[in-house]
């Protein structure tokens, strides 16, 4: 099929990798090119540095490739950026490369609606997404904690209005994100918050809970859940006193 016939994307992916050849492969397997052309979508990579082997299999999917010269160690903030800086598509999916829609099919077709102004959260700017673990790794405190986590930040999203979205999805509309010139690149955490938060000054953000994904618990395995809704509390007030994140880098686990 001729390229220059095919509509302009809706929605477009972006996904943020640094040494992923573990996990990146489950998420690029459901970006299939037959549930991008359903859904008008496309797919953008933004490796950070990976010294391991997801250039590769980044490589050999249908997708646009953003790879970091530098030789400096980005913060996610700018990989996200680097990605977003390509994207077309009126609605941008920041997606991490661990992370995978519960529902892949109704996941973007939930998105692909809301983009077209459709549905109970179509006035909204941005959508925050419930996070949980995969059935398959769950435990009894996974369950408990992503349980009270979600419906805490519905409550603060949807009822307190105020604007907070784990880093693991966000969904934003390219308008709002370009109108406060995305991710602040300077914050190594707390930068999913942000973005939210600033947003949320001007534009209405809505906790979507038909978007469910799936995170990786490698994390939570290694510090505890205590440890790490200490950390996120930390970098959330010092976003916000200070412009600056508690954390001066972040350690990616893999």
């Amino acid at each position: 099929m001729d390229s220059q016939r095919l509509p302009p994307p809706l929605i477009s992916v972006v996904i943020p990798v640094l040494n992923e050849e573990k996990l990146l492969p489950q998420l690029l397997a459901i970006l299939t090119p037959e549930l991008c052309a359903a859904y008008q979508m496309e797919v953008i990579i933004s490796d950070g540095g990976s010294t391991d082997s997801s250039l590769e299999i980044a490589a050999q999917h249908h997708a646009l490739l953003v790879k970091n010269t530098t030789g400096k160690r980005q913060t996610i903030a700018e990989g996200r950026n680097c990605g977003a800086a390509l994207a077309r598509g009126e609605v941008i999916c920041f997606i991490n490369g661990d992370t995978l829609p519960e529902h892949p099919r109704e996941f973007f077709k939930g998105i692909y609606q809301w983009a077209r102004g459709e549905g109970a959260h179509h006035k909204a700017a941005a959508l925050a997404c419930p996070v949980y673990i995969a059935t398959d790794e769950r435990r009894w405190s996974d369950v408990a904690f992503h349980t009270f986590f979600n419906g805490y930040l519905r409550f603060l999203v949807n009822v307190l209005k105020i604007g907070i979205g784990r880093g693991e999805c966000q969904i934003v509309r390219r308008e709002a994100y370009e109108l406060i010139n995305g991710y602040n690149p300077l914050l190594a955490a707390g930068e999913d918050f942000d973005l939210y938060r600033r947003i949320a000054l001007s534009h209405p953000v809505k906790f979507a809970r038909n978007l469910p994904v799936h995170e990786s618990p490698r994390r939570f395995r290694r510090y505890g859940y205590f440890k790490i809704l200490a950390s996120w509390t930390l970098n959330a007030l010092s976003v916000i006193a200070f412009g600056r994140s508690a954390n001066k880098e972040w350690e990616a686990v893999r």
